[in-house]
């Protein structure tokens, strides 16, 4: 009988098994190797890549910098609004600390020599760049620069109106952010009040004429006087009060309904201010400035437009409760992963004067900028990684079906009206 044959090793038994050899060890250290030093070459190209971004973004500023002294009024003008975009949507502290002096003679040279829209900008970026430093020696350096300038050109009647009504919001933020004295923001508002005072209803009932375009310019400086009451002493808010709280309720009869809601606003704002300082005060002419204000709340008068009657209720009725109750329509602003509750007038003055120059950076602002975080109370910025970050956001899924069962839920409870209306044609 013939012997069968050997199977070799591939089949079912197996055969001669060579040993695991240095040679494969070294293999596979060498592709771990190499997968690790993929990665680590990987991490490395995106460390270089965001460096060069960042070098190239500083790159792209200091061009902009040195473009707002150009011969070209349209090269300045672009310069000045990718400064402003810039400092809305980042925190540039130390690349603008370095080159502050710098920025500051470019804007004064574009506020003394530019037209009307140069002006403009230049008075933005001038917020923009105290908000950049911050409360301090920095930022007071700047502000005694372009202070003097500001109110030359809010004084000058002939000057361009644009220009007028940028300054003098301007002028009022910078004032808050970067004043040093007391007593010169006071100043300050008393130069406010030389102008928002001219668009006062006279005790006869008439009044003065004044175009569109000077309302704007006084509103402009109510608003910024407001905004510098909340810095007020307790003293000098009672001073305020006894001075202007009979003739505020005079701009509520002003034709221009965003005139009307600044008076309003105002006029909460002091009401707010003057109960802190005195929980017992009164004031003589309260219940006529409240039928003036609910008068104002239920406005139905059908020359005006439904836009304008409509916000113009809505801000008038929160006012009036201040006024009445001292209640306040609290909102809360999100952000990251924090909230804020704008819960005061005071608040909300504040949050809008520095929303009105970081538009949607505000946001961003709020969760880095140190400044900001310390006048809202906030305390240091949070460190949040973006792993962290992500994980505390919910899944489109979960987002979708949250969805579905609130508009489940609302058309429910509209059916249920909709089931009880009579068509009256029937009968």
């Amino acid at each position: 009988m013939p012997r069968a044959k050997k199977r070799s090793g591939k089949g079912g038994q197996q055969g001669n098994v060579q040993p695991f050899s240095d040679e494969d060890a070294s293999i596979e250290t060498l592709s771990h190797c190499s997968s690790l030093s993929e990665r680590t070459s990987a991490a490395e190209e995106a460390g270089e890549t965001e460096e060069m971004a960042q070098e190239d973004f500083q790159y792209k500023l200091k061009v902009y910098i040195d473009s707002t002294v150009d011969k070209s009024a349209k090269t300045r003008q672009g310069a000045l609004d990718g400064l402003k975009t810039a400092m809305a949507t980042k925190i540039l502290y130390e690349f603008i600390s370095e080159r502050r002096m710098t920025v500051t003679d470019s804007i004064e040279r574009c506020l003394k020599k530019g037209k009307g829209v140069e002006q403009c900008a230049a008075a933005s970026l001038a917020c923009l760049l105290c908000i950049q430093l911050g409360s301090g020696i920095e930022s007071e350096e700047v502000f005694k620069t372009l202070k003097p300038v500001f109110k030359t050109i809010l004084n000058d009647g002939a000057a361009n109106i644009q220009a007028r009504q940028a300054c003098a919001t301007s002028l009022g933020l910078c004032t808050l952010v970067a004043e040093d004295d007391i007593m010169d923001v006071y100043a300050t508002m008393e130069c406010f009040e030389s102008l928002f005072t001219l668009s006062y209803v006279r005790e006869d009932g008439s009044r003065t004429s004044v175009n569109p375009q000077t309302t704007q310019l006084h509103k402009n400086a109510l608003l910024s006087w407001s905004l510098l009451l909340t810095i007020c002493t307790g003293s000098h808010i009672r001073a305020i009060a006894q001075k202007h709280l009979a003739k505020l309720p005079r701009l509520l009869e002003n034709d221009d309904v965003n005139m009307r809601i600044a008076a309003g606003e105002t006029i909460a704002l002091l009401f707010e201010l003057i109960r802190d300082v005195d929980p017992e005060f009164d004031y003589d002419g309260w219940e006529p400035l409240c039928v003036k204000l609910n008068a104002l709340a239920t406005d139905c008068n059908k020359h005006r437009a439904k836009t304008d009657k409509r916000k113009q209720r809505s801000v008038f009725r929160d006012v009036l409760k201040a006024v009445e109750e001292g209640n306040f329509q609290s909102e809360t602003i999100r952000f990251g992963t924090e909230r804020m509750v704008i819960d005061s007038w005071v608040r909300k003055r504040t949050y809008d004067a520095f929303r009105e120059f970081v538009g949607s950076g505000m946001n961003y602002h709020l969760q880095a900028n140190e400044f900001i975080r310390d006048v809202f109370e906030l305390g240091p910025p949070m460190l949040i990684d973006s792993a962290a970050l992500k994980a505390m956001k919910t899944s489109r899924l979960e987002r979708h079906l949250y969805n579905a069962a609130a508009f489940k839920a609302r058309t429910k409870a509209r059916n249920k009206f909709r089931d009880k209306r009579v068509d009256v044609g029937e009968f």
